[in-house]
């Protein structure tokens, strides 16, 4: 794709038509040679308008979008790339309503749609080294929007009732990762964060208790917020993932308002996978959602809202 689009006008311009999408995500799904979505087959036939093709093993049909984030989907490839451009270019994220009124489906589709985005968007796995900053904070209203009943609840202890507890880590000049956890407990913590970053990395943290232990594995350096100590050295420091959860407080606040914790973690991948690509220019960043998209299977609205 051409990095030069730099605005919706570009990027409508480079496609124009469903015929633009369809060449265009071909190119992607089968750059490594055709094959059949069903058996995995190579050798596939193209019917007559080159919309559908026939495996020449299985003898299934199929079309671009089978198998994929698109697949059983009658939204047009040009409204679901209008999609991708509008989730990956929004900073804060955009919400169903907005989707629906820029790309011209119901807010019930772009509801789903904006899903199955975040569905190719998973967190990388692997694990971090280097520097890596870490932190734990808890999503939800405001304590004084609340019914007065439960305000009092809410604005005491760690994080409040009814929010729901997200741990964070970041690499210095690297990923991002974040995760809905079920508690911040020692145990539960501590898992996070030998499962993902490289034994005698150096870790930075705050003095939650829940990470007493992390010296044991990594370089570990806490900071005392209690006392208004926030960097030291000029490079212990927690500001990269509290940087992260204020923009992603931001997003919930002012954009989605409100996110089920059953889907949190599909909003965590969103914000994850638009900060961590936002040092790459648009086509790139675009080519790869595309990428993931064609590797991901779709997902029933059931599953999304059983």
């Amino acid at each position: 794709m051409n990095s030069d689009i730099r605005s919706i006008a570009d990027f409508t311009e480079r496609f124009p038509d469903e015929e633009a999408c369809c060449k265009y995500f071909e190119g992607i799904r089968f750059r490594n040679g055709e094959y059949c979505p069903h058996c995995g087959h190579t050798t596939i036939y193209r019917f007559k308008g080159g919309k559908r093709f026939r495996c020449a093993e299985c003898r299934q049909d199929f079309t671009i979008k089978t198998g994929t984030v698109f697949g059983e989907s009658k939204v047009s490839l040009r409204k679901w790339f209008m999609a991708i451009y509008l989730l990956t270019t929004c900073r804060k994220g955009i919400s169903s309503v907005q989707l629906a009124k820029q790309v011209g489906v119901t807010q019930k589709t772009a509801w789903f749609m904006d899903h199955r985005l975040r569905e190719a968007m998973k967190q990388n796995s692997g694990q971090l080294f280097g520097t890596v900053e870490i932190d734990e904070c808890y999503i939800g209203g405001k304590a004084e929007n609340m019914h007065a009943s439960k305000r009092r609840e809410k604005i005491t202890g760690r994080g409040g009732v009814d929010k729901a507890p997200v741990f964070g880590l970041v690499q210095r000049q690297g990923e991002v990762r974040a995760a809905a956890v079920p508690d911040v407990r020692m145990i539960t913590l501590e898992k996070h964060v030998v499962t993902q970053v490289q034994p005698g990395t150096s870790v930075y943290s705050d003095r939650f208790a829940s990470y007493n232990r992390l010296g044991r594995f990594f370089g570990h350096e806490t900071l005392n917020h209690a006392i208004g100590e926030y960097v030291r050295d000029g490079l212990i420091h927690t500001n990269s993932i509290e940087s992260f959860w204020a923009l992603f407080k931001r997003g919930y606040i002012g954009i989605y308002h409100w996110m089920s914790e059953k889907h949190l973690q599909r909003y965590l991948d969103e914000f994850t996978y638009r900060l961590n690509t936002s040092n790459h220019d648009f086509g790139e960043t675009f080519a790869g959602v595309l990428a993931r998209v064609a590797n991901t299977d779709w997902l029933a609205y059931k599953v999304l809202i059983a």
